[in-house]
C-alpha cells in the first residue's frame, strides 16, 4: 500500500516546487507580470473567483492509490463545489461530478441546513463531502439532499429520491453496507441497493436514532449518531429524546415570510435530551443498549470500535465538563467498565474534549491531554501513561492535531506551536521511544496537515501572511511529493491586481498589569509622516479560538486598510493554544478578563503616534459581538464606535454544553451570569454602536439581539440597526457580504471615523 501510495504521489507533479525561501510578495521577476494595482472593493472581496486562489477541500487519495479527488469551487461562484479527481495514470485532471448538470436544484431539508449550519458551512453549495468506498470502484456523492454513486471517469448513479434528504452517508468500513439517517431512523442496505429502516418505530416524535443531538453537533464537535465496526458486524447507534428540553418559538424572519420552528433548544441551567447507545447487527437484530451509567444527564461525548471490533469506547462527559470517563464496552452485552478519567487540569477548569486520540492495533491508546497545563500527547499501554511530547519543565507549547500514525514504524505525526505559538508545524516522533519531535515543515508558513489510514502519506496545507493556502503531498519525511495546488501569487493568481498594494502584517507582543504576554497583530495603510490614522480593531476574545497567526488572513484586512484603516487583532487570555493557565480566567467569568485584555491592546495603541487615539473602532461577531457591548459598556469614552454583530447578550438565552462549561449552571451562581450580561448595563453604551444580525439564526437566536434593541430603546440609549432576514448566525454572500461592509464603514464614516485627509 505505502509503495502505492507514494507512487500515485510522484505521478501527481504537475508543477515545479516552491522552494522554502521563496516568497511570492517579493519575487522582482513576478511583481514586473503583476497587473496594475488597484484598491480592493467589498464587492471583489466577496466575488468570484476567489482572491485566495483555488482552495480545495477534502482532498483524498483512493484506497488504490490511482485516484486523488479533491472539492473545488467555480470560478464563476467561489461557494459551490464540484468533485474532480486526478488519474495518474494518464496524467490529467478531469470533473468527476459536476454538481450543477447532476443537482435538481431542490432545497436542503430543514434538518441539513441547521447540519450544515453547526459545521459552519451553511453557505456552500454543490458538493460538500464524498467518500470513497472501501474497494477504490466508486464514490459515494451526496448532493442536495440525495445520493449518488460515481465511477471514477465513468457514469454516475442515482441512489436515492427522496423529499426528506438523508444525513450523515456513509459507506461501512467493509464495503457491505451504504447507511444513512431518514425520517428519525437510521437506514441500511447494501451499496447500490435500497435501505430499510433498522431501527424501530417510536410514537414519540421527539425521539431520533442515528442522529446526533443539538448540543453534540454544535458545542461536542460530534455530527454523527451511529458507528459501524471494522469488520461491520455490529452499528454502535445512539437513540436521542429531546421530549424533556424545552422549546423555543424561533422565527425564521425572511423578506417574503416568516417560518415558525418550535426548536428544542436547551438554554443554559435547563434539561439536555435523554441519550441512549445500543449495539446491533446491521439488519437492527441483537440489540443490546450499553450501561453509560445510571446518571442520564451526561454527554455522549465520542464513541470508537477497537481496530478488531471487539472492543467499543465510549467516552462519557459529565454535565459539569470537569472530567471524561473512558468506557470499555462488550459490544455483545453492554456491559461498560471505566478504563479512566481525565480530570481538569486546574481547579476551577473544565476538561477539553478533543479529537485528538487513537486506539492502536497492539491494544494501546494515542491520547491528547492538558493535565501537564498544555495539550500534549501520552500513550497508554500496558495498563501505564508515557509522555510523548512537551517533556521538561520549559515546555509551554501546545499540540493542536494529531494528524496520522504510522503504526508499523511506530511514528507519530501532529501538528503543534512548538518553534512558534502563532505558526503550527508539522512533527514527527517515535511513539515507542518518545524522543525529540523532528520538524517536517517550513516554519515560514503556518502548516496543518492530515494521513492516510496507515500514516505513509502526509498531505500538507500551508500558507502565511503573503501566501495564499497551498496544498502538497509530502513523504513522512516533509519531503513535498506532488503539489496538490500550488496557487502561487503570479499574473495569472485573481489576486495578482492588488499584490503590489499588499501590506505586510506586523506582529508583536505586550505584557498585561499582572505580567501575562498578549500577542497582537497590526497591518497599517500607506502612511505619511506627520498623520494619525484610525484603527479597525477587530477581535474575537472568546474560548477555542486563536485570531492571531502568521498564516493568510484573505483579502477582507487589505481592504479594511486599503480604506485607509489600520487593522488590528489581539488574543485576549481565555483564548485558544497557549496552555490551561491562559484559557483558565474567564471561568465563571466572561466578559472581564477579555474586556480589561482587549483595553490594553486600545491603550497599546492609543500610544504609537501614527494612531488617532479618538478614532479606534471595535468590531466583532458572535463572542466578538458580545465583547463589544462589554468592551462599550465597561469603557465609555475609550473606542470611537462599535460594531456587534450577531451578539450573544444574555447566556441564559444560550445553550447548555458551551455555556454551562466556561459559566456553570445560572441555578448555581446566578452572580457571575448576572455579571456577565449584556443587558443591565446597556445604558451605559455611550458611543456609536451599530447591530448587526441574521434574522433566521438559530445558534445566537434572533432573541438576544430584540432583548438588546428593548433595553436601549428602555434606556433612550441611540444606536444604529441592520437586521438581515432569511440570513442565519453566518450573514453572508455575494451580495449579503459586500452590503453589510459597505454598511459598516458608512456607520464609521457618518460618526467621524475617517482617515486623514
Amino acid at each position: 500500500m505505502r509503495t502505492m501510495l507514494l507512487a500515485a504521489a510522484a505521478a501527481l507533479s504537475i508543477s515545479a516546487p516552491l522552494a522554502a525561501q521563496d516568497n511570492p510578495m517579493s519575487d522582482s521577476a513576478a511583481a514586473s507580470q503583476v497587473q496594475q494595482q488597484g484598491d480592493l472593493s467589498f464587492q471583489r472581496v466577496f466575488g468570484s473567483p476567489s482572491l485566495s486562489g483555488s482552495t480545495p477541500r477534502a482532498t483524498k487519495l483512493s484506497p488504490d492509490g490511482r485516484w486523488l479527488t479533491v472539492l473545488r469551487p467555480r470560478e464563476d461562484e467561489k461557494e459551490r463545489y464540484d468533485l474532480w479527481g486526478y488519474d495518474r495514470e494518464n496524467g490529467t485532471w478531469s470533473m468527476l461530478v459536476d454538481s450543477k448538470k447532476l443537482g435538481t436544484g431542490r432545497e436542503l431539508s430543514e434538518a441539513e441546513k441547521m447540519q450544515r449550519e453547526r459545521a459552519r458551512i451553511g453557505s456552500l453549495k454543490g458538493i460538500v463531502s464524498y467518500q470513497w468506498t472501501p474497494d477504490g470502484t466508486a464514490i459515494l456523492v451526496p448532493l442536495e439532499g440525495d445520493l449518488y454513486l460515481a465511477q471514477p471517469g465513468g457514469e454516475v448513479r442515482r441512489l436515492t429520491d427522496s423529499e426528506t434528504g438523508e444525513l450523515n452517508p456513509a459507506i461501512s468500513p467493509d464495503g457491505g453496507y451504504l447507511s444513512y439517517v431518514a425520517d428519525r431512523h437510521l437506514m441500511v442496505g447494501p451499496v447500490g441497493g435500497a435501505a430499510q429502516a433498522v431501527t424501530p418505530d417510536e410514537a414519540n416524535k421527539n425521539v431520533h436514532w442515528g442522529e446526533a443531538e443539538f448540543v453534540a453537533q454544535e458545542e461536542l464537535d460530534r455530527s454523527t449518531g451511529y458507528w459501524w465496526s471494522p469488520d461491520d458486524r455490529r452499528v454502535a447507534v445512539e437513540r436521542f429524546d429531546e421530549s424533556r428540553v424545552g422549546v423555543v418559538t424561533r422565527a425564521a424572519i425572511g423578506a417574503t415570510g416568516t417560518k415558525v420552528f418550535d426548536q428544542r433548544y436547551p438554554a443554559a441551567g435547563t434539561p439536555n435530551a435523554v441519550v441512549d447507545l445500543y449495539v446491533m447487527k446491521p439488519d437492527g437484530s441483537d440489540k443490546v443498549k450499553v450501561d453509560l451509567g445510571k446518571n442520564d444527564d451526561i454527554y455522549l461525548a465520542r464513541v470508537n470500535w477497537a481496530p478488531d471490533g471487539k472492543t467499543l469506547y465510549v467516552q462519557r462527559l459529565d454535565r459539569e465538563q470537569t472530567k471524561i470517563d473512558m468506557l470499555k464496552v462488550d459490544p455483545a452485552t453492554g456491559k461498560s467498565s471505566v478504563l479512566f478519567t481525565e480530570k481538569a487540569a486546574l481547579p476551577d477548569y473544565w476538561v477539553n474534549l478533543t479529537s485528538n486520540y487513537k486506539w492502536l492495533k497492539d491494544g494501546s491508546l494515542i491520547w491528547w491531554s492538558e493535565r501537564s497545563g498544555y495539550g500534549q500527547l501520552y500513550r497508554l499501554a500496558n495498563g501505564k501513561w508515557t509522555q510523548l511530547t512537551g517533556k521538561g519543565r520549559d515546555a509551554d507549547w501546545v499540540v493542536t492535531d494529531l494528524v496520522g500514525v504510522d503504526q508499523d514504524t511506530g511514528t507519530l505525526f501532529f501538528a503543534g506551536t512548538k518553534d512558534d505559538p502563532l505558526a503550527s508545524q508539522i512533527y514527527s516522533v517515535d511513539y515507542r521511544k518518545a524522543g525529540e519531535p523532528k520538524r517536517l515543515t517550513d516554519p515560514a508558513f503556518v502548516n496543518q496537515a492530515s494521513m492516510d489510514d496507515k500514516g505513509r502519506t502526509l498531505l500538507i496545507t500551508r500558507s502565511s501572511d503573503t501566501q495564499p493556502p497551498q496544498t502538497y503531498l509530502a513523504d513522512q519525511a516533509g519531503t513535498e511529493l506532488a503539489w496538490v495546488e500550488q496557487n502561487r501569487l503570479d499574473a495569472d493568481h485573481p489576486y495578482a491586481p492588488y499584490v503590489a498594494s499588499h501590506e505586510l502584517a506586523k506582529y508583536g507582543t505586550l505584557k498585561t498589569r499582572d505580567g501575562a504576554t498578549l500577542h497582537w497583530k497590526m497591518i497599517t495603510p500607506e502612511m505619511k509622516p506627520g498623520k494619525r490614522y484610525p484603527v479597525f480593531f477587530s477581535h474575537y476574545g472568546g474560548p477555542h479560538a486563536q485570531v492571531v497567526t502568521k498564516g493568510w488572513d484573505g483579502p477582507l484586512p487589505q481592504a479594511i486598510v486599503d480604506q485607509g484603516y489600520i487593522y488590528f487583532e489581539i488574543d485576549n487570555r481565555g483564548s485558544a493554544n497557549r496552555g490551561a493557565r491562559f484559557e483558565q480566567p474567564i471561568y465563571r467569568a466572561m466578559g472581564g478578563i477579555e474586556v480589561s485584555d482587549q483595553k490594553q491592546g486600545a491603550q497599546f495603541l492609543k500610544s504609537l503616534d501614527y494612531v488617532d487615539p479618538d478614532k479606534i473602532a471595535i468590531y466583532g461577531w458572535s463572542y466578538g459581538g458580545y465583547m463589544t457591548l462589554k468592551m462599550l459598556e465597561a469603557d465609555p469614552g475609550l473606542y470611537a464606535a462599535g460594531i456587534a454583530g450577531a451578539p450573544v447578550t444574555k447566556w441564559e438565552l444560550y445553550d447548555t454544553a458551551y455555556t454551562e462549561r466556561y459559566m456553570g449552571t445560572p441555578q448555581d451562581d446566578a452572580a457571575s451570569y448576572a455579571k456577565a450580561d449584556a443587558l443591565a448595563d446597556a445604558g451605559k453604551i455611550a458611543d456609536p454602536m451599530l447591530l448587526i444580525h441574521g434574522m433566521a439564526d438559530d445558534n445566537v437566536v434572533f432573541e438576544n439581539s430584540t432583548a438588546l434593541i428593548a433595553a436601549l430603546q428602555q434606556s433612550q440609549t441611540q444606536f444604529d440597526m441592520m437586521l438581515y432576514p432569511g440570513q442565519t448566525h453566518g450573514v453572508g454572500g455575494p451580495n449579503i457580504s459586500p452590503q453589510l461592509w459597505n454598511t459598516i464603514f458608512r456607520f464609521l464614516k457618518n460618526n467621524g471615523v475617517t482617515p486623514p485627509e
